[in-house]
């Protein structure tokens, strides 16, 4: 039995789609046109969140569990137009145009980012029943991927257990129960409904970008509460620390039964390290909220910059 433990057993089994054998979007079936037009009429733009942190050298990250760090680095720079003339421009002409470019190399979960349905899966199978024997090849899988995810026009419901709490944030490794998630939106006299997109606080992005106050032992979802909110019918699931879930697991035969339970059994996307500490802040508890992943083809997560409007009656 690992650290963290209890004896519980998480029983998760990966689910079929409802919406058919070749499905690979999930909750997100919930977001229809319809849907999508009455949330964004009620959005007042005059106010724009946004809900997403920098990427930067040195930024908190998953280095511990062996993913490479965000880095940058310039690949031309106007000096080195003007001396290398890879262009064929010329000197003069390159040192009157003065041209930049970078390049980029980062892990997908890194930052403010979504989980794909291919990230977790359960006995070498993911959401809908695709197995890695058939579906993933020598880059990637070819069954749910980023390039999966529509455009997400949605109702935001933010439910902050920390405020609820009264506390700036919750201790580490606090398992959040249903009770906590009913007594948030009690609080705010709000309910989840078919299609939103559940934003649940902890408190620790207040402490971004200290990766040794940000990431560990995170506060989150029990299994439980993780079942009771995609119960709801909620599209996708974000939460402000890395994984949504409390950590380390309650669970001995899974290490993040969470993620198993949205991803493969709920078909449930996933947003993690949000930042939720305006929207707490200003008392914005419903939004519409508009996000897109990079349409990464086979990715198991893609960055993404979630933009909330405060909604109008």
């Amino acid at each position: 039995m690992t650290a963290g433990t209890t004896g519980k057993r998480a029983g998760i089994q990966v689910a079929t789609s409802p919406y058919g054998p070749d499905d690979q979007k999930g909750a997100l079936n919930l977001l229809t046109p319809a849907g999508q037009a009455a949330i964004l009429a009620r959005a007042d733009a005059s106010t724009v969140y946004d809900l997403s942190i920098d990427y930067f050298v040195g930024m908190p990250s998953f280095q511990a569990a062996g993913d490479p760090s965000y880095q940058i680095y310039l690949s031309h720079t106007p000096a080195g137009t003007a001396v290398d003339n890879l262009n064929n421009a010329g000197a003069e002409v390159n040192r009157h145009v003065c041209y930049s470019g970078d390049v980029i190399f980062m892990y997908t979960h890194t930052g403010t980012h979504i989980d794909s349905l291919n990230h977790f899966g359960v006995d070498g199978k993911i959401y809908n029943g695709f197995t890695a024997e058939e579906n993933l090849g020598s880059r990637h899988w070819t069954k749910g991927g980023a390039e999966n995810i529509p455009p997400i026009v949605a109702r935001g419901v933010l439910l902050d257990v920390a405020t609820t709490h009264g506390v700036d944030c919750l201790p580490d490794s606090y398992a959040i129960t249903v009770e906590d998630l009913e007594s948030a939106l009690s609080r705010t006299g709000l309910h989840l409904a078919e299609g939103d997109v559940a934003f649940v606080r902890t408190g620790r992005m207040r402490y971004w970008p200290d990766g040794g106050k940000v990431l560990g032992n995170p506060p989150g979802l029990s299994l439980d509460a993780a079942r009771w909110i995609t119960d709801q019918g909620i599209s996708v699931v974000a939460s402000d620390q890395e994984c949504v879930e409390v950590g380390p697991s309650e669970h001995e035969d899974n290490w993040l039964p969470g993620h198993c339970h949205f991803l493969a059994e709920a078909g449930v996307p996933m947003i993690e390290l949000v930042n939720l500490e305006e929207l707490a802040r200003d008392g914005v508890d419903e939004f519409c909220l508009i996000a897109a992943p990079i349409r990464l083809r086979g990715a198991s997560g893609s960055p993404l910059r979630p933009l909330a409007m405060p909604l109008r009656g």
